[in-house]
């Protein structure tokens, strides 16, 4: 067989491989919601048709936590420079639902998207943002519960994605996580690397270089009982669950005992309990 009869046949080979490949998937329609959810797996955004949040209004005991985001998305939102946000600390205390309500009440004019990234897709945060960089949105990625164990090393690339690389982040593209710690990491994890290593001052900085990205941190600590109590009847009005307030005081207080914790989601939890013995929907 002579060259060209081979380079045909290579040819015909390759048209008949690309015949049988998967046509790319369509480039993601953005205008179709305001909130989608990316898989790596195919490079698919799905689109939320209605995002699980509570009005901004609801959130009680984070003032200052809620005006902070809400400042920083607002700005961004508008075009301005804004911080990548880290959220951390106590558990159900509203770290996530201020993130959805934050976007909730800036999302009226269609420009703001949410797009929700797994934690186990941490790693392709690059391709990610490639995707959303040339849209004429801006858009909050945001990853909920994100934290870092034993010899993982995807927290490179999210380290990359957010201000290195010579790329860099695009500017319709903010990041915005949430974590019970605040370096994202176990303190147990960063000491015993560094104490094998040979300059363990460095394995900590390199650790915690990680959260020094987010130019926000946002700390959420434990609700006193009045903070609790607030967010019960908050919730209660709103929902216009008629029970006397002694009542409502009590089995809330007893709900919490029972739980062994006072925050917005035993706050929540007490009442759907007590919204299905009155026999409301919420």
């Amino acid at each position: 067989m002579s060259k060209k009869d081979v380079a045909a046949c290579l040819a015909r080979i390759a048209d008949a491989l690309e015949r049988l490949a998967p046509p790319a998937p369509p480039p993601p329609d953005f205008s179709a919601a305001e909130a989608f959810v990316w898989r790596a797996a195919g490079g698919a955004f799905h689109p939320v048709p209605r995002v699980n949040r509570v009005d901004i209004d609801l959130l009680e005991g984070i003032d200052l936590q809620r005006d902070i985001l809400f400042v920083n998305t607002s700005r961004f939102a508008k075009g301005l420079p804004a911080n990548n946000a880290l959220l951390w600390g106590a558990r159900g205390m509203g770290k996530s639902s201020l993130v959805k309500s934050v976007h909730g009440a800036l999302a009226g004019e269609g420009r703001l998207k949410l797009v929700e990234i797994h934690r186990e897709d941490i790693e392709a945060l690059p391709d990610l943002l490639g995707a959303l960089a040339g849209a004429p949105f801006q858009f909050i990625v945001f990853c909920d519960d994100l934290s870092f164990d034993g010899p993982e090393t995807s927290y490179k690339a999210l380290k990359t994605a957010l201000e290195g690389g010579v790329e860099g982040r695009p500017k319709n593209v903010l990041f915005y996580a949430t974590s019970n710690r605040r370096h994202l990491m176990p303190r147990d994890m960063m000491e015993n690397e560094a104490a094998t290593a040979i300059n363990p001052g460095e394995v900590i900085e390199e650790k915690v270089s990680l959260s020094d990205r987010f130019g926000l941190w946002i700390g959420f600590h434990n609700c006193s009982q009045d903070d609790y109590l607030a967010m019960v009847f908050g919730y209660a009005r709103h929902y216009g669950l008629d029970a006397p307030e002694a009542t409502i005081r009590a089995e809330a207080l007893e709900w919490s005992m029972t739980r062994g914790a006072r925050s917005g989601r035993v706050a929540w939890q007490y009442v759907l309990d007590l919204a299905g013995r009155l026999g409301k929907t919420l």
